[in-house]
């Protein structure tokens, strides 16, 4: 689904506007976006996290060129499902 079908589908469920919907959308990913950039989770109960993971260091390879390099550590934005979420989403596709 992308943004625009999420939009579409939430406007035709609550009967608000689509363009109310696009901001009130785009308003949440900014939030989320500013809170990690804060180095601050978010936390949705019963759907998930939005959390900064921390990755090791690591050797990676080139495979065009044959040639091993480094990977320093850093951080990447991901996010978690809570165990609701996942339980319904495993028993709705069995």
């Amino acid at each position: 689904m992308t943004k625009a079908e999420l939009v579409a589908e939430i406007a035709r469920k609550t009967g608000i506007e689509r363009a109310a919907v696009q901001v009130i959308l785009e308003s949440f990913m900014g939030t989320v976006k500013a809170s990690l950039l804060k180095k601050q989770n978010v936390y949705l109960r019963g759907f998930g996290s939005f959390i900064i993971k921390d990755r090791a260091k690591k050797t990676g390879r080139n495979m065009a060129k044959g040639t091993t390099m480094i990977i320093p550590a850093h951080k990447i934005p991901a996010f978690k499902p809570a165990k609701p979420f996942v339980t319904t989403v495993k028993k709705t596709l069995k």
